[in-house]
């Protein structure tokens, strides 16, 4: 069987013998219909929201609106999303003064022409556009404490807003259970140190911290705190395709338009576990396999399914490398992923360090399974990060096969990682 994976902007294939092939686990979403657009369903939301007040009815008055808006590293289709909401706030408030501010949560500020290619032209030449930076402390304020005990500090603009709206998608998260929602405040407009404090070695550890998993999930639980303290009022959030085109969108209250979403999503998303001897995975292509910091995610759905001592390959282009320097540095000076994942284990919530919070789970599956690398980051990336490199799907299986010393290995496939939830336990 010829099985395939979104790489980059394309796709990269190997051939797999019917006979070792456990399962190819994937999403049953349906695939973006053409009698019912992107557009018409976000209009459908936006006109039926969810415990809420239509956004132009909650528009009216209000001088100051904030708009949050996911970054170069999300594939939300801003371009559909944005010029809707905006007609809704002006439907209901011509005279609004409106900002869109973008939710880069730690991540690299969004490129000039990133803006650009989100929002089209028209928005990015009309409409006020800030990017958010955790790092600038003169943007921020105080918003009180998390109930983990973290100091809540976030954007300016987002406190300050008479009224504040935020788009998004809806995918499962390898730690916060599903991204959007509440995400877009935190960690999407927090100071760095308030990331930190959520992201902290005692939450990521957490067995509510994990795909798919909201209630009783200690960093879900910070996260809503945090987008109440700042008054996000409304949300729509859209379900996405493999081909990235919506399927579903929901608006209106910031949990409970949330939470349907959640419930829509892993009606199609729970997959159960397949585990066999090597798991092939990705990203889902670009914008989410621009590195390797983005890449654990997907990997964590492999370690779902994969058999102790099993091997990983991860197929993410990566093209802009590795994602951080102190993920990249992580093992300089505990070489071992188990030396690296006692020594954060040890740390309190008000000791997080940068990135932590991707190299403790990263450690967690290079102590458990050794991890092949199909990308075009260069091999001493790949070696210097406790992993092997492959140039292709093919070369990968043929070194995992030599690793595991089995040319008959069974083999699970998990074409885009981050889009499904794997039931390792049966439920």
């Amino acid at each position: 069987m010829r099985v395939s994976i979104p790489y980059g902007s394309s796709r990269i294939s190997c051939d797999i013998t019917d006979s070792r092939l456990r399962a190819v686990l994937a999403p049953t979403l349906p695939n973006a219909s053409a009698k019912n657009p992107g557009d018409e369903l976000v209009k459908a939301s936006l006109a039926r929201p969810v415990g809420s007040l239509p956004l132009r009815e909650l528009a009216r008055g209000k001088k100051r609106v904030v708009i949050l808006s996911s970054d170069h590293t999300r594939p939300v289709p801003s371009a559909v999303i944005m010029p809707l909401l905006l007609e809704e706030i002006r439907g209901g408030n011509p005279g609004a003064d409106i900002t869109i501010l973008v939710a880069t949560g730690c991540h690299r500020c969004t490129t000039d022409d990133e803006l650009e290619k989100r929002y089209g032209t028209e928005i990015v030449r009309t409409v006020k556009i800030v990017v958010h930076d955790s790092r600038d402390e003169s943007g921020h304020v105080a918003a009180g404490t998390l109930p983990s005990g973290g100091e809540l500090v976030l954007n300016r603009l987002a406190v300050e807003a008479d009224l504040l709206v935020a788009e998004g998608f809806i995918e499962p998260h390898f730690f916060a259970g599903f991204s959007g929602g509440r995400k877009s405040v935190l960690p999407g407009v927090a100071a760095y140190r308030t990331v930190l404090a959520n992201h902290c070695a005692e939450f990521i550890a957490s067995p509510g911290a994990r795909t798919g998993i909201l209630e009783g999930n200690p960093i879900h639980r910070d996260m809503v705190y945090a987008a109440r303290k700042a008054g996000l009022a409304f949300i729509c959030n859209v379900v996405l395709d493999p081909e990235k085109r919506i399927v579903a969108a929901f608006s209106g209250d910031m949990e409970k338009a949330h939470e349907e979403g959640c419930a829509f999503l892993a009606r199609f998303a729970k997959v159960q576990a397949a585990p066999a001897d090597i798991v092939i995975t990705g990203n889902g292509g670009y914008p989410l396999d621009q590195n390797i910091y983005q890449a654990v995610k997907s990997m964590t759905a492999a370690e779902a399914s994969c058999r102790p001592g099993g091997v990983i390959i991860e197929a993410a282009e990566c093209r802009d490398g590795h994602g951080g320097e102190a993920f990249f540095h992580a093992f300089r000076d505990i070489p071992t992923p188990r030396g690296v994942q006692e020594s954060i284990l040890t740390r309190g919530r008000d000791s997080t360090e940068p990135d932590q919070w991707e190299i403790q789970i990263f450690a967690r599956i290079l102590t458990n399974h050794p991890v092949i690398l199909v990308s075009s980051a260069p091999r001493e990336t790949a070696e210097y990060m406790n992993m092997k490199w492959a140039s292709s799907l093919q070369d990968a299986l043929a070194l995992a096969e030599e690793i595991l010393g089995d040319g008959n290995a069974t083999v699970t496939v998990i074409p885009d990682g981050v889009s499904v939830i794997v039931d390792a336990a049966g439920n």
